[in-house]
């Protein structure tokens, strides 16, 4: 696909970490997306940890999409009994980005190998504002946010206000 039908919009964006053991002192993957978005000119307008619930999740995704366009959730989308990140996300979604967990998935068996089918990350859009989860290692977050989601998210939101 062209970039040259890409229209220039500003992007904001807001991190959610979902964990029940790390709060917003000890989050290292946290602010690593948001340091990474800040280096592109990205302003941050949100960023909350919240618990492993499918209710707080969706509560906090809900008070980001009112603030910003470009929302990273991180942590909550491995296979235990308590990850439900997914969950909560993926039936709100009105359009989803199959391609985003396929090379997510792609590039991360460069790093952890066969392993990197654990890996739920999901991407779509809610109200014209890209939506993305995350694993929360911090190499997770760094590969998809600095090798996925920056290089694209002008095109996406770009499209999803079209």
């Amino acid at each position: 696909m062209s970039h040259n039908h890409v229209r220039q919009v500003k992007i904001t964006g807001a991190v959610i970490t979902v964990s029940t053991s790390r709060t917003a002192e000890t989050d290292a993957s946290g602010k690593t997306i948001m340091r990474l978005m800040e280096d592109q000119s990205i302003p941050i307008c949100h960023y909350s940890v919240v618990p492993d619930r499918i209710d707080a999740i969706r509560n906090e995704l809900f008070t980001a999409l009112k603030k910003a366009n470009c929302i990273v959730i991180s942590g909550g989308t491995g296979l235990t009994f308590d990850d439900c990140t997914i969950e909560a996300v993926s039936p709100l979604l009105e359009k989803k980005m199959d391609g985003f967990g396929e090379f997510f998935r792609m590039k991360s068996i460069q790093q952890i190998g066969t392993a990197a089918m654990l890996s739920r990350a999901l991407a779509g859009t809610i109200g014209g504002r890209a939506v993305f989860c995350i694993p929360g290692s911090t190499p997770a977050v760094t590969l998809a946010t600095s090798e996925l989601i920056l290089p694209e998210i002008t095109h996406i939101i770009s499209h999803a206000n079209h």
